[in-house]
């Protein structure tokens, strides 16, 4: 009985982590193909890192990138809808000007 738990202590942090990967790559992959695929990928790619997030850093970072992302456009899109509705020009962001090489004589 002693071994069989020293056992279990061992194998299952191996055994989580291997069964969170699964699912959520499962997940993560699944909304990848909703991107093209009729279905919501804007929420299942956000879970399949959520999921992933439990164990692994790499995709604590992804699924903050994605976090902060989402509220720019969120964002984005309250400053295009509050203008639209006062009738006040709207503020775009400065675009980053790329001058192209004159042709040589």
């Amino acid at each position: 009985m002693r071994s069989l738990r020293s056992l279990l202590i061992v194998v299952w942090p191996i055994v989580r982590r291997i069964a969170v990967f699964v699912v959520g790559m499962s997940v993560l992959l699944a909304g990848m193909a909703l991107l093209v695929l009729p279905g919501p990928a804007f929420v299942v790619i956000p879970m399949g890192l959520g999921i992933l997030a439990i164990e692994f850093p790499w995709a604590r970072h992804w699924l903050v990138v994605v976090k902060e992302r989402a509220i720019a456009a969120a964002e984005r899109v309250r400053a295009r809808t509050r203008a639209c509705r006062t009738g006040t020009p709207q503020r775009t962001p400065p675009t980053l000007a790329i001058e192209t090489p004159k042709p040589r004589s």
